[in-house]
């Protein structure tokens, strides 16, 4: 897109065009996309909110004015925004993989030497287009046309078959607890849900459980990795005390194909 050039435009319009973006970054949009809208070379929506952030609507406007000076100049804000939501805190040798207000704070502290309240983090966040998300975790060997596909015509069948012969259908899989799992929230552009990537050997609990729709869970510790006979042990446990048929719906894993997991089912 061809950038604009500001100084074709008069001085109200412009003033009016700086308020205008400040307001769309104000109700959640993120700042980058606002100032590629308009036209405008990226580093001036960071000039803006540097100003806004320092004296408000009115350090937008043509007029000169005076207040107390802006603790981030708009190369600093660019700086920070990026650094939020290109990278994950692990990265900046952090202890967990979600950011807060206070790991932000500290960052902001070391790299521009800047001594700022959670209050004012969290309003300066708010000013970049960053909201608290929860974030997915996604397979990147997904295929959505099979997921697709199995949700829609598979699992129907399955269910009817479990009905008729008054099954419960359980949904089977394996986890790993790492003791550097961090649940909650995490601050990112509003509307972009963030995706975390973790890294780093820390000691792990590893579990295999079964939860039915309605909710029903039936879990168990294992000790070391995951293998047909501890799966089969599993499902004798899960098989334990059952009055009726069990569906078991399984992912791939070369564990639940084995022969010896075949034999026993069969």
């Amino acid at each position: 897109m061809k950038k604009s050039d500001a100084r074709q435009l008069d001085h109200k319009t412009r003033e009016a065009i700086r308020i205008r973006a400040i307001q769309r970054v104000e109700a959640g949009e993120s700042p980058e996309q606002v100032i590629k809208s308009l036209g405008y070379h990226r580093s001036c929506i960071y000039e803006w909110l540097a100003k806004y952030n320092a004296g408000g609507i009115e350090a937008l406007k043509t007029k000169k004015i005076t207040g107390r000076p802006t603790k981030f100049k708009a190369e600093d804000l660019c700086k920070l925004y990026h650094m939020i939501v290109d990278k994950d805190p692990l990265q900046y040798k952090f202890a967990f993989a979600l950011w807060t207000r206070e790991m932000i704070q500290e960052l902001i502290d070391k790299e521009f030497k800047v001594s700022m309240s959670l209050v004012s983090v969290g309003r300066l966040l708010k000013k970049l287009g960053l909201t608290p998300q929860k974030p997915l975790r996604k397979a990147y060997q997904r295929n959505e046309e099979l997921v697709t596909k199995w949700r829609n015509e598979d699992y129907p069948k399955i269910r009817a078959m479990a009905k008729q012969e008054k099954a419960t259908i359980y949904f089977g899989d394996e986890s790993t607890i790492r003791s550097d799992y961090h649940s909650g929230t995490t601050w990112a552009p509003k509307g972009k849900t963030p995706v975390v990537e973790t890294t780093g050997a820390r000691f792990s609990v590893n579990m295999i459980s079964a939860i039915s729709p309605k909710g029903s869970l039936r879990f168990k510790a294992i000790n070391g990795k995951m293998n047909a006979s501890k799966f089969i042990d599993f499902l004798k446990s899960l098989r334990h005390g059952a009055t009726n048929p069990i569906y078991l719906i399984v992912d791939g894993h070369p564990v639940h194909k084995s022969s010896a997991v075949k034999k026993y089912v069969e």
